[in-house]
């Protein structure tokens, strides 16, 4: 019986062995599927004035390209908010939204930034560049706050340009074909930096520019109040952004800090653009269109988490949200000859560095085009790329990202074909 018992154990830890044994082989197998790219930071920025909200020295992750695609580069802005007051930017001054030192020294490159062919087919082998966002006002700011005790650094037009003249001598200055993108908050940089992007390369260079759920409207809340036309006028003010938007917008407003909207820039950009964004976008829905202040009951919250929860009252008003969206871009639908276009009904906020979404098997479709093919159209002029998505819920091909809590959406948990992300900071705004 002993010598059974024995037996049976020494079975046991024998098996135990051998799993602890496989098991960090398939980790680490998985891990090296990814593509992951180590950080570098502008050591000359300094001299410059361009820092990080804390004053740490700004960052970018750089893999380079190879083959035909030597010669190309694609730059990509990295998204995560806003803040505009002290206390908000002292807070993100402290976290990896504010400071290289936070920051993860490795970044993961998927979807538009992978260097796979099969999974990035027009862009794999080209130069690929994340700039890393630590100022809070989409690289577009120039002022500083020191009263004696605190000190901050709003600094994102210098980061923009310190980053850009680190990359020139590397290749950048020689680019053949170059595209400018970003998602959420990065995708607003896009607006805001498209026709300074091409001005830094040569005259026969192929520059476009593409922003991924940057397209943020001017809409009223289901109060009725503007609660997102304050928070930028805010944050104009504090960062010092105004007289880094363009001047034609600036010139042709009575409140030239709505220049920082998309929707009243975009007729003045020249440089070819393409524009990704769902038309229920989540964290406009949750804070543009239903912002904690105006839904202090939580009437909105099952909602939130869930569109099959809605009620006809509530799927009325996101419809009207998405009306507007299409009317407010139905200028650029029609007009505009070099632009593209991909306005898709999921639920979802960046959809272009997450391989799912860019790319793959079950990947969302507009008229049975991913996304990757849409951009890939637009860019090498292949055919017309403009495509609007029938409304929610027609779309069964989506991939919905639903912010649950917490103060960090770049991470994400998957259940069947919903994505759920950590939700969104009250302090100040996480896209």
């Amino acid at each position: 019986m002993r010598t059974g018992m024995a037996t049976a154990t020494a079975m046991a830890i024998a098996l135990v062995v051998v799993l602890l044994c496989i098991a960090p082989r398939r980790v680490r197998s998985a891990s090296d599927n990814r593509l992951i790219v180590g950080m570098t930071l502008v050591r000359n920025a300094s001299a410059i004035g361009a820092l990080c909200l804390d004053g740490s020295l700004p960052a970018y992750h750089l893999h380079r390209g190879f083959g035909a695609g030597a010669n190309n580069w694609l730059l990509q802005f990295e998204g995560g908010g806003w803040c505009n007051d002290i206390p908000s930017c002292l807070e993100r001054a402290n976290t990896r939204r504010g400071s290289t030192r936070y920051m993860t020294k490795y970044e993961v490159f998927s979807g538009i930034l992978s260097n796979n062919a099969s999974l990035n087919p027009d862009f794999y082998n080209w130069n690929r560049v994340k700039l890393r966002y630590c100022d809070g006002a989409s690289f577009a700011g120039d002022a500083k706050f020191d009263n004696g005790t605190s000190l901050l650094y709003f600094r994102g037009q210098r980061i923009w340009r310190a980053i850009i003249h680190d990359l020139l001598p590397k290749g950048l200055g020689r680019a053949q074909k170059a595209l400018l993108s970003g998602c959420s908050a990065g995708g607003l940089a896009s607006f805001l930096h498209c026709d300074n992007f091409a001005e830094y390369l040569p005259r026969n260079a192929s520059v476009k520019c593409l922003s991924d759920a940057g397209f943020f409207l001017d809409e009223r809340d289901i109060s009725l109040n503007h609660t997102m036309r304050s928070f930028y006028d805010d944050l104009v003010s504090l960062q010092g952004v105004e007289k880094n938007l363009d001047k034609n917008c600036t010139s042709s407003l009575v409140y030239p800090a709505m220049c920082f909207f998309p929707q009243y820039t975009l007729k003045y950009i020249t440089t070819p653009f393409f524009i990704l964004n769902s038309a229920y976008d989540v964290y406009q829905f949750h804070h543009i269109l239903v912002p904690p202040s105006a839904d202090v009951h939580g009437h909105w919250n099952r909602c939130k988490l869930d569109p099959a929860a809605c009620t006809d009252s509530q799927l009325e008003i996101l419809q009207g949200f998405r009306n507007d969206m299409l009317a407010t871009l139905r200028m650029f639908y029609q007009y505009s000859g070099r632009g593209g276009l991909f306005i898709n009904s999921c639920f979802a906020h960046c959809q272009s560095e997450l391989q799912e979404t860019w790319l793959a098997v079950d990947s969302p479709k507009v008229n049975n085009k991913t996304i990757s093919e849409a951009v890939g159209d637009w860019y090498y002029s292949r055919r017309v790329s403009k495509e609007i998505d029938c409304p929610y819920p027609c779309d069964k091909t989506c991939h919905n990202l639903i912010p649950v809590s917490g103060n960090d959406p770049t991470n994400t948990k998957y259940f069947g074909s919903v994505i759920f992300g950590i939700g969104l900071a009250s302090t100040y705004l996480f896209p």
